[in-house]
């Protein structure tokens, strides 16, 4: 008998034990040889694989130029991965002559053909695969298989064709999508659906205008979406059509468009949708108003400037200040309106633009001073008192100084009088300062007029009491017309 088969006989049930354990070692050391196989082979596959790599991309030229046949290379299934990646990678980034070129070597070389026959027999997670390797090449014979993959059942295959789709940007890979939508047949994100449309509609967008009518109300949102990023002069006077649509998201995007199409009756469909009901359809027409610069605008621009919302305000202050010419006209026509906010809204928008700053400059220049004086003394109205009182400190000419210290003595306004007092102190030169105290003293005079004019007994009291303390600081600077300054 076995000596082994003895000891086994002898060990009773503990026998089993030691089977268990062998058996085990033997399983531990066939899998430690299976993986140190594995990884030899695979240390092997990387290697050549990165030989084949270089040796390549050295013949690239060679390959793209067809000096070297694709019989050297296509017969080798690695080669023919390795390269495949290549000249995708490369036409990623390249552009004319050499894109046209890497694509004539997908078509010749038969690329292109193995992955449109494996775009239209393979399924799951290979087919996506493939129609993504299809969108790279952007070749138009693909256009057909990628149609295609719209139609599979699983969803993220038909967002791998959709969005290869998407990388062609030309009209034809963008009917595809269109004819089911407007079937009914295609149901995607919203935003893979927007990205892919965009690219493919940019250089045609009538294309959308059509399919916009035939859609249910669930769609015609993305698709006017799409045509307000994409609008152009093609669409001519259809575009108005779609500003009477019953959804306000599609009112909102024909705003939007017109502002890039411009239609001839862009302003008056604008001005229509500047008084609807929903606040975000008039903040785009007023945006897109703004857009136009069309002085005609200005009378519905001042009604959005009175508007409830306070984002509808603040654009149609961007639109107003941008309105070149017209800032006096504004201005005063806002101050009528008596809305405060509305005024505080013009003017800093007026400020951050720099039209006031254009203004100012004005006043050095004698042909444009008249001009730029009624718009600033209207703005100081409106509460612009600081624009002014910087100018006086902080401008570099001398006549803009002097005239906007002017400005403020004719709007005798006494708020600048307590404002004085904050900018008095961070007056340094003596000019400035000679121009601070003549304006006190023209303001002071101006609120002491005032005073006596509404009560002749206090009149009487002040003159018995003498001059205000500190007259004789200012009187004799009041009399000075600023010539000095000049000089």
């Amino acid at each position: 008998m076995n000596p082994i088969t003895r000891i086994v006989e002898l060990m009773g049930p503990a026998s089993y034990v030691v089977q268990a354990l062998v058996a085990s070692l033997i399983g531990a050391a066939v899998l430690l040889a299976f993986i140190m196989g594995r990884r030899a082979a695979r240390r092997r596959y990387f290697g050549h694989r990165d030989e084949r790599t270089q040796a390549l991309r050295r013949q690239l030229p060679d390959i793209l130029a067809g000096r070297i046949l694709p019989e050297a290379w296509r017969r080798d299934p690695l080669d023919d991965r390795i390269l495949e990646e290549i000249l995708l990678d490369r036409l990623e980034l390249a552009r004319g002559e050499e894109a046209e070129q890497i694509r004539s070597c997908l078509r010749i070389s038969g690329l292109l053909d193995k992955r449109v026959h494996q775009a239209r027999r393979r399924r799951g997670w290979r087919r996506l695969h493939t129609l993504v390797m299809l969108g790279r090449m952007r070749c138009p014979e693909a256009i057909p298989a990628l149609a295609e993959g719209l139609d599979d059942e699983n969803e993220q295959t038909a967002i791998a064709a959709a969005r290869g789709l998407g990388r062609y940007a030309m009209p034809e890979a963008g009917e595809p999508i269109l004819e089911r939508l407007v079937l009914g047949r295609l149901r995607l994100p919203a935003n893979v659906l927007q990205t892919a449309l965009y690219h493919c509609c940019r250089d045609r967008p009538s294309m959308l205008l059509r399919a916009l009518q035939f859609t249910d109300d669930k769609l015609r949102p993305v698709l006017a979406r799409v045509l307000a990023e994409t609008a152009s002069a093609e669409l001519g006077e259809d575009l108005v059509l779609i500003a009477s649509d019953p959804l306000p998201e599609v009112r909102a995007s024909a705003a939007r468009a017109m502002a890039g199409a411009r239609p001839r009756l862009a302003l008056a469909a604008l001005q229509q949708l500047a008084a609807d009901a929903e606040w975000f359809v008039r903040l785009r027409a007023v945006v897109a108003l703004g857009m136009l610069q069309d002085a005609r605008s200005i009378p519905v621009l001042l009604e959005t400037l009175c508007d409830p919302n306070r984002f509808v305000r603040l654009r149609s202050a961007a639109a107003l200040s941008r309105l070149e010419g017209h800032e006096e006209e504004v201005l005063m026509r806002a101050i009528e309106t008596h809305d405060r906010y509305a005024l505080q809204a013009l003017v800093g928008e007026m400020q951050r633009s720099g039209a006031m700053l254009a203004v100012l400059n004005g006043l050095a220049d004698a042909q444009r001073r008249e001009h730029s004086r009624r718009i600033l003394l209207a703005a100081v109205r409106a509460g612009a008192l600081r624009l002014l009182l910087d100018a006086v400190l902080h401008h570099a000419h001398w006549r803009v100084r002097t005239q906007a210290a002017r400005l403020l003595a004719e709007s005798q306004d006494p708020e600048v009088l307590r404002l004085l007092r904050f900018y008095t102190a961070e007056t340094l030169r003596p000019r400035d300062r000679l121009i601070f105290v003549w304006l006190e003293g023209k303001l002071q005079a101006a609120a002491r007029r005032e005073i006596d004019s509404f009560s002749p007994v206090a009149s009487e009291q002040s003159r018995a009491a003498g001059p205000v303390p500190g007259a004789k600081e200012h009187a004799p600077v009041a009399g000075v017309s600023l010539v000095r300054e000049k000089r």
